[in-house]
């Protein structure tokens, strides 16, 4: 039996989600989930939380309600798609809603960011008056997602705290050079994230690009970064390792 993921940090080998480090305020709570513990069979193995991946629906379903019995309401899920759209969630913001980030001012609404290798972000104000979570995969964080969030949870950035969730690492990211130059284009000092390989191409840091943005916009507050969801097979769903595979939430949530 999982504990809430309120509760102090569980081990992710072993369990469906974790609670994630950082100095947020008491009032606000939040989870990240592991591929460990659920209902779905191979390649999908096994608490995947993604209805668009191929998996058995009523597999999905059964682990979005084992999910769902630790929070205090039901996920807000979006439609993702490596974009900027950001929604603000309340008792009328409609689910499954085209965007790639939300915000929520309103107590016990779960915002929710699927992921199996690109950065999942989550945000708070330092006051625990509103809450944020953004899909930044390269496409979105080079657009603009997280300056995207930031605005539209309308708080002084120097009040904002930020938490890294389970990415690709840098060692493990490869890429080429239209990734690369879709960066230095926005911002020259985009080049300190990208190393060059042996094979004429680039390791590419999300962490350090998300940092990049974060300090540009005047986050200083800036927590996690260091796990690999390539490296990490037992716990982490990876799509660059894997191809078909299933996803990971990140959660973000104020206290009813």
């Amino acid at each position: 039996m999982n504990k809430r993921p309120s509760d102090a940090a569980l081990s992710s080998t072993e369990q469906s989600w974790f609670a994630p480090d950082w100095p947020h305020p008491a009032n606000v709570r939040s989870a990240i989930t592991t591929r460990a513990g659920g209902a779905s069979a191979a390649p999908y193995d096994s608490f995947n939380l993604a209805q668009h991946v191929g998996d058995v629906p009523a597999h999905v379903l059964a682990n979005r309600a084992r999910l769902r019995a630790a929070l205090p309401n039901e996920p807000r899920w979006l439609t993702q798609v490596h974009g900027v759209t950001v929604k603000e969630l309340d008792s009328t913001t409609a689910d499954d809603a085209s965007a790639d980030a939300a915000v929520t001012r309103a107590r016990g609404t779960v915002a929710a960011i699927l992921s199996a290798d690109c950065l999942p972000l989550l945000m708070c104000a330092d006051d625990g008056s509103v809450v944020g979570a953004a899909h930044a995969g390269w496409r979105g964080l080079c657009n603009g997602v997280i300056e995207a969030c930031l605005t539209a949870m309308r708080v002084a950035p120097g009040r904002l705290i930020a938490y890294l969730g389970p990415a690709i690492s840098g060692r493990a990211y490869e890429v080429g050079d239209d990734v690369r130059n879709a960066f230095l284009a926005r911002d020259p000092r985009s080049a300190a994230a990208f190393a060059a390989n042996a094979r004429g191409r680039w390791q590419a840091d999300l962490y350090a690009l998300a940092r990049q943005r974060l300090h540009g916009v005047g986050v200083a507050s800036i927590h996690g970064g260091e796990r690999c969801t390539y490296g990490e097979r037992e716990c982490f769903f990876s799509f660059r390792r894997d191809g078909h595979t299933g996803r990971m939430a990140s959660l973000i949530w104020i206290e009813p």
